[in-house]
């Protein structure tokens, strides 16, 4: 079992910068792909970001990519997202998640095992 929790939230004006963190305990998130999904009020589960077990691929939401950097830090146990020139529809609970599984660099939340509670970044314009 991992157990996953996020911070770093929190309200920023548009234009600004936040980092988020994902804390996970349990098992060494080495062996893990994980990624960042967001959900705004009223609408779905939208995927943001992945990285591979190693660090060494990432792929992102059309609508982030160039503004966000997903990293990890396997000797720590820690997942990051780097968020830039944040707009107000990037408003959102953000959630870290894994799986263990050889999906790939999955795009659908229905492939991961674990999730965290998630995170709130709300930006004013």
């Amino acid at each position: 079992q991992v157990r996953l929790v996020e911070s770093g939230g929190g309200l920023v004006q548009a234009a600004g910068s936040l980092r988020l963190s994902c804390a996970a305990s349990g098992r060494a998130i080495s062996t893990l792909t994980m990624a960042w999904f967001r959900q705004a009020p009223g609408k779905e589960i939208e995927f943001v970001a992945v990285i591979s077990e190693t660090g060494g691929s990432t792929n992102y939401a059309d609508s982030v990519k160039g503004r966000f950097t997903i990293s990890r830090d396997n000797a720590k146990n820690m997942l990051y997202l780097q968020m830039n020139s944040l707009n107000p529809e990037d408003t959102a609970v953000y959630r870290c998640t894994a799986t263990p599984k050889a999906w790939g660099l999955a795009r659908s939340g229905a492939l991961y095992d674990y999730w965290g509670p998630g995170t709130q970044v709300t930006v004013s314009s």
